[in-house]
């Protein structure tokens, strides 16, 4: 009888393949580990990199290539929706505004709108800081459409002592919503019973599940029928004996630039650089519009990510039962 082999052989036979198997198994782990360490200090590395880049830019905020002390044209762009937290809020076109005033430099300010309204509210106090600071600062201020200024744009528009628009700009729009949907009917047809409770008979009535009575559409109206002639006595103060009014002038109706001159709406047909050359004889433009800058967009798109993220790894945690 042939004796069996102990040393060498086979893999399985041999006396060394666990130690090997483990060996390999060790530095598969240690490698890993390895890498790990390194992608760990490439973010570490990345998020300090971006972090001196955030600083870098943050100190060096697009600032204005002409010196502000030069004469120039100051221009403050409105453009989109006017609302609180927008672009074209109070808060940031006030701001802008204040900055253009004061500057020595600035002879004259452009409001440079190209928007479809907004906000009663943020309106208003748009047109009566420009009138304040008109007052205080003894600068001429100028409107200059693009494609539209209406609704509450043009509250805002009229604060100025003219306003150019091109033939095709949309001028106007004197009017007040308020809008809603109302799914009573809906809901009556599939069966479903609405069940709010209020403290207050009229606490819930622009709810859309719910039937609005005539006296709260009433009320609704009233409240906007102030607001509109608020808005009509902003513009007659506004544009004075240019108005050549007509029926239609304050129902909501909008005209494009061609037909606002003819009916006193805006002054004459002219844009951004027309009026800078030609009205304020100054062809210098400094834009004061407030825009974020790179390091404010990098920070708002780090901030939701990493808010996302925060969001996940709560959602990962398990729930006490």
């Amino acid at each position: 009888m042939m004796a069996r082999k102990t040393g060498g052989g086979d893999a399985l036979g041999a006396p060394g393949w666990e130690r090997a198997t483990l060996e390999k198994l060790a530095f598969a782990a240690l490698n890993e580990q390895k890498a790990a360490r390194r992608w760990k200090t490439f973010v570490r590395l990345s998020w300090l990199l971006f972090f001196v880049v955030l600083l870098w830019l943050g100190l060096h905020r697009g600032a204005a290539v002409t010196d502000p002390s030069v004469a120039h044209t100051a221009v403050v762009e409105i453009k989109g929706e006017i609302a609180s937290g927008a672009d074209a809020s109070a808060e940031f076109i006030n701001a802008a505004l204040r900055t253009a005033f004061e500057d020595e430099g600035s002879k004259a300010i452009v409001l440079l709108i190209n928007s479809p309204g907004g906000s009663p509210v943020q309106a208003g106090m748009m047109n009566d800081e420009i009138l304040r600071l008109k007052a205080k600062h003894k600068k001429p201020v100028y409107a200059v459409v693009e494609e539209s200024c209406a609704s509450a744009a043009y509250y805002i528009a009229v604060s100025a002592d003219q306003i150019f628009v091109d033939k095709a700009s949309i001028v106007g729009s004197i009017g007040v919503l308020m809008d809603g949907f109302g799914f009573t009917g809906l809901m009556d047809k599939l069966g479903v019973e609405r069940r709010l409770m209020t403290a207050g008979e009229n606490k819930g009535f622009l709810d859309p599940f719910s039937p609005q009575t005539e006296k709260q559409r009433a009320f609704a109206q009233a409240m906007l029928n102030q607001i509109h002639q608020q808005f009509i006595g902003v513009v007659k103060a506004g544009r004075g004996d240019r108005l050549k009014e007509t029926p239609d002038m304050f129902t909501g109706l909008f005209w494009n630039g061609q037909q606002a001159v003819e009916l006193g709406l805006a002054d004459h047909l002219g844009n951004l650089e027309y009026v800078a050359r030609e009205v304020v004889k100054v062809e210098e433009i400094i834009d004061y519009t407030r825009r974020d800058n790179v390091a404010e967009r990098l920070a708002k798109k780090f901030g939701a990510a990493m808010g996302e993220g925060a969001i996940q790894a709560f959602k990962a945690i398990p729930a006490l039962r």
